[in-house]
Parts: C-alpha cells; sequence; structure tokens
C-alpha cells in the first residue's frame, strides 16, 4: 500500500511549483524537525553545512531594496563585499521585511519563488559540492539541488561572499 503523501505548507508549494516549472527533477520535503540554521539542516539531512544553501535577505540601507544572498552554511557573509557589489549599504533586514519581500519567514527562505524581484548574489564556494540542500519555504522543508541549477534558477551573480 503506497504512503499517503500530506500536501506541502503553501509556502512550500510555491517553491515546489518554481521548481517543477524549471523542470527540475527536485523536489521540496518536510524534516520532521525543524532545520531554522544551516548546522540544524546539516545534521537533520546527514550532510556537511557548507552543503546548505542559505538565503539570506537584506536590506539596501540607501534605496531600502531587498537584496538575496545564497551562502554556503559554512560561509560568512562578507557584507561590505556585497555592499561594493550592490553600489550601497547594506544592513541586515527585519522579520517583517524578510516576510513582505520574500513571502517567507526567516528560517524558511528559499532562495527562489519569492513574491518580489530582489538583487540575488550566490556564493562560488557552493561549487564544491555536486548536490546542496536549500530551504524550501518553511523551517521544515528542504530540497536538493545541484549548484549550477540553483544559479541559473536564482538568476543570481555568482561572486565570492565571504
Amino acid at each position: 500500500m503506497a504512503e499517503e503523501h500530506k500536501p506541502l505548507p503553501a509556502s512550500a508549494q510555491r517553491v515546489q511549483d518554481v521548481l517543477a516549472a524549471a523542470q527540475l527533477d527536485a523536489h521540496v520535503i518536510e524534516l520532521a524537525i525543524a532545520a531554522r540554521t544551516s548546522a540544524q539542516a546539516a545534521d537533520a539531512l546527514g550532510v556537511e553545512v557548507g552543503q546548505i544553501a542559505k538565503s539570506l535577505v537584506f536590506r539596501g540601507a540607501a534605496s531600502g531594496r531587498p537584496v538575496l544572498v545564497i551562502a554556503a552554511g559554512d560561509r560568512r557573509v562578507d557584507e561590505q563585499r556585497i555592499a561594493a557589489l550592490l553600489g550601497e549599504p547594506i544592513e541586515r533586514a527585519v522579520p517583517e521585511f524578510v516576510r513582505e519581500n520574500s513571502g517567507f519567514a526567516i528560517g524558511g527562505v528559499a532562495p527562489v519563488g519569492h513574491v518580489r524581484a530582489m538583487a540575488t548574489f550566490v556564493d562560488t564556494s557552493l561549487r564544491r559540492f555536486p548536490v546542496l540542500w536549500a530551504a524550501g519555504g518553511t523551517p521544515h522543508c528542504v530540497f536538493p539541488i545541484a549548484p549550477e541549477a540553483l544559479i541559473q534558477l536564482s538568476g543570481g551573480a555568482e561572486v565570492d561572499v565571504a
């Protein structure tokens, strides 16, 4: 007898729809535990922390525009470097700003499926791994994706973010 699959939460389904539209054979899965941090996600999946593609939303300090940085879980984003690439200083975004611009809560921000377009930067160090895991729209949802597919799907500029 086939196991019954419960439907994904709406925000995770939005991510799954983007993956399906891009014809990627990637499926959002729901973990039994929350994976709000890269370390929690890596532990839950049994992978290296660097394989977690974390999606961080910043705010342009002058323009107020949303900026997405997709970084390896074992890297810290150099905000000065991103500011130089963007052409304006950036600041950490408050949870309301993140939700308003991405459509996701902090801890579940996916690299795709945002409600607003964002300037996007993707960490070159993600190419160290054949498969990455990214948040799938909630702190419990993740999906696997190849680095090249993530870069193409996110539309981001590939840069050294650390």
